[in-house]
């Protein structure tokens, strides 16, 4: 079966290209192009490619924060114009990625590597490959202990330990305070570098917990469980975040 692929690139004529070139190639098909980040997100989510060539910069989100927001990760081509430390980066962490404008040999030997991943199931590595990639990359978050919210003509400052919990609602966040909802525009990802690290945990692709407001968890199946708040708010910790168990006092 051909591998299907997403194209995300917010400039056209870099879309048209990898199209052109992709086309050449009997082993793919494009299945979904998206020329934001937030497209990207969508597409990526509605149809489950095995390989995205992602643009670094694109508008709503970077390319880099599309992958952060993935739940399930694909293999990834990274598509940037030359930049000397993310291509080191790249080079240093075995992830894939080509210049722009894509040389058409360049992509040929890109696209085999993924192929090559995909078939051989080597997600696992390529998930920890891609990690280690955005360790290094992210900027140290500065981490406020009052965010800024917008309502009418007023701006309301809200204690980070007032928080119960953070819920991702399109290109919003919703910030949850006792009986009070509070809109922001923010991804979740942007949201989880501005709070601070040691009271809130993120344990799922659209929610952040105040550590402080949980009152009991509940095993579920396949290592997910249910994340119960002391004013009765039930959420969902997913296996994909297992790793926040221990900082939620399981070991």
């Amino acid at each position: 079966m051909k591998a299907r692929v997403v194209i995300a690139d917010d400039e056209p004529l870099a879309r048209e290209r990898l199209r052109d070139l992709l086309r050449r190639e009997p082993d793919v098909e494009v299945v979904a192009e998206a020329g934001d980040g937030r497209a990207a997100l969508e597409a990526i989510t509605q149809h489950n490619p095995d390989l995205v060539f992602l643009d670094v910069q694109m508008p709503e989100m970077t390319g880099f924060e599309v992958v952060e927001q993935l739940e399930t990760l694909p293999a990834v081509v990274f598509v940037t114009a030359y930049d000397q430390f993310a291509v080191k980066a790249f080079e240093v962490h075995a992830v894939d990625y080509v210049l722009k404008p894509v040389d058409a040999e360049r992509l040929k030997t890109a696209l085999r590597r993924a192929l090559e991943r995909v078939r051989g199931g080597q997600t696992a590595d390529l998930n920890s490959k891609m990690q280690s990639l955005l360790s290094e990359i992210r900027p140290e978050p500065r981490q406020l202990d009052r965010i800024a919210v917008k309502t009418g003509n007023r701006v309301l400052l809200l204690k980070a330990d007032d928080i119960d919990w953070v819920e991702a609602a399109d290109n919003y966040v919703v910030l949850h305070v006792g009986n009070d909802n509070h809109m922001q525009r923010s991804t979740i990802a942007a949201m989880e570098e501005k709070l601070p690290q040691d009271k809130f945990v993120r344990i799922s692709r659209s929610a952040i917990v105040n550590v402080d407001r949980i009152k009991e968890l509940q095993p579920l199946f396949h290592g997910e469980y249910v994340v119960i708040l002391r004013n009765g708010a039930r959420l969902t910790l997913s296996r994909t975040h297992r790793d926040k168990l221990g900082r939620l006092g399981i070991g």
